[in-house]
């Protein structure tokens, strides 16, 4: 079963600090851990996908009727300091496995190499009904 794991930024139990102010070390470290648990998962055979997400400065917010030209926006956003930073998408034999994963991603190596204790939401992929 497919399960999205969605990493928000600026939601960690232990880390507040916003990453434009870690040290660079610190970014180094996180995104080492980052491509390590994929490789890992790739190796397994439950990687489907895992990106980074650019900030909600460069989103677009698209609204369409179906009759006119779709309106696209810079926002609005709501007002806070978390947003979605990335994803993992992998395909498990479970929910706990998709749990499992998760947990690891939580504890992903912050500012001074502390687990920085991530909220990571998991939630199972709807397949579509049969034609």
């Amino acid at each position: 079963m497919k399960y999205m794991l969605l990493k928000s930024h600026a939601t960690a139990a232990y880390c507040d600090t916003p990453l434009a102010e870690w040290e660079p070390a610190d970014i180094a470290a996180h995104i080492d851990f980052q491509r390590t648990l994929a490789a890992q998962l790739a190796a397994a055979g439950e990687l489907v996908d895992a990106q980074g997400l650019a900030g909600p400065d460069q989103a677009l917010v698209v609204h369409a009727d179906g009759r006119t030209a779709p309106v696209v926006t810079d926002g609005p956003f709501p007002e806070t300091k978390e947003f979605l930073a990335g994803f993992l998408l992998v395909d498990v034999a479970s929910r706990e496995r998709a749990v499992e994963i998760a947990a690891r991603m939580s504890a992903a190596p912050g500012p001074g190499g502390a687990p920085m204790g991530e909220y990571i939401e998991v939630r199972a992929v709807m397949s579509a009904p049969p034609r």
